[in-house]
C-alpha cells in the first residue's frame, strides 16, 4: 500500500486541503443534488381551481399533478348537480408541496326536508324573502278575483295546496297563488232581489264584493218584510272585486239590520 509522503508541512497542508474539498464537495453534493432529487426539496405545486367540477374523475386529475383531495363537508344547494364541488383548500393559485391533500365542499345527493312555512295572508314580497330563507324557490304565479291585491292566498306544491308545518325537501319550488285586487277583471254582480237580507249579504261577500248601505223603504203589497227589494249596481251591471252594493230592504225588527239607514221623506 502506498504511503503518503508529509515529510514537509507543506505537503501536510495539501494533504489536510484535499481532505476538506472532498468533506465538502460531498456535503454539498448530499444537500443540494441528492436530497432534492430524491424528495423534490423545494420544489412547488400550483393548486388548480377544483371549484363546479365533480368530485368523479377528481383523483385522477389530481394525481396528475402529484396532489389529493379529501371531502370536508357536503351541503344541499338547489339547482346545482350533486357531487360537484363547491368550495376547497387550499385556494387555486397557492403553492403547496407535491402529495399535499386538498380539502374540498361537495353538494350532496338527496335534499334535507324542512317545514313549510306560513306564507298566506303574506305579501308576495315577503312570501319571496321566506321561500328564500327557508332554502325553497317560487314557482309559478297565478292570479285570482280577491280584493286582497298580491297578497298570498294559497300555496301550494305540485299542484296541491301544502299546508304549513308539512315536510318538503329543501330546494323545492312553491307555487303562489295571489289576490288580483282590483284590477281590469270585471264580472256581472249578482241579483239579491227578494233575498232576506242576511242571505244576501252572504251573495255578495262571496262574490268578492262589500256591503254598502242598508236603507229601509215602506213595505209594499205582496213584498216580505225584511227582504231586498231594489240594490246598487244593479244584478247583471259590471262590477270589480271590491266593488260597494247598497240595498234597499223592508222593514224588520231595527236591531236585526246592521248599519241600517232611512231613506228621506
Amino acid at each position: 500500500m502506498a504511503k503518503i509522503s508529509t515529510q514537509s508541512r507543506s505537503d501536510l497542508f495539501i494533504h489536510i486541503g484535499i481532505v476538506i474539498s472532498l468533506i465538502l464537495v460531498f456535503f454539498l453534493g448530499f444537500f443540494f443534488i441528492y436530497l432534492p432529487f430524491t424528495t423534490n426539496h423545494g420544489e412547488a405545486i400550483t393548486v388548480p381551481d377544483l371549484k363546479k367540477k365533480s368530485v368523479e374523475g377528481l383523483e385522477d386529475f389530481l394525481d396528475s399533478r402529484d396532489l389529493r383531495y379529501e371531502v370536508s363537508d357536503c351541503t344541499f344547494v338547489a339547482n346545482i348537480a350533486p357531487l360537484t364541488i363547491l368550495a376547497q383548500y387550499p385556494l387555486p393559485g397557492e403553492k403547496v408541496k407535491e402529495g399535499r391533500k386538498i380539502y374540498v365542499t361537495v353538494v350532496s345527493r338527496t335534499a334535507p326536508l324542512i317545514k313549510m312555512p306560513k306564507l298566506t295572508d303574506m305579501t308576495h314580497r315577503s312570501a319571496q324573502q321566506l321561500l328564500k330563507s327557508a332554502g325553497l324557490e317560487e314557482g309559478n304565479i297565478s292570479y285570482v278575483p280577491d280584493m286582497a291585491q298580491n297578497a298570498v292566498l294559497r300555496q301550494m306544491y305540485n299542484g296541491r295546496v301544502i299546508e304549513p308545518g308539512q315536510p318538503i325537501a329543501k330546494g323545492s319550488r312553491i307555487d303562489l297563488e295571489l289576490g288580483e285586487g282590483l284590477g281590469t277583471a270585471q264580472f256581472e254582480a249578482p241579483s239579491v232581489i227578494d233575498m232576506p237580507l242576511d242571505e244576501a249579504k252572504i251573495v255578495i261577500i262571496g262574490a268578492g264584493l262589500k256591503i254598502g248601505q242598508i236603507m229601509t223603504v215602506p213595505l209594499e203589497e205582496g213584498q216580505t218584510a225584511g227582504a231586498v227589494v231594489r240594490q246598487n249596481p244593479e244584478g247583471g251591471s259590471n262590477v270589480r272585486i271590491g266593488d260597494v252594493i247598497d240595498l234597499w230592504v223592508t222593514p224588520q225588527a231595527a236591531e236585526s239590520i246592521e248599519n241600517e239607514g232611512t231613506l228621506p221623506e
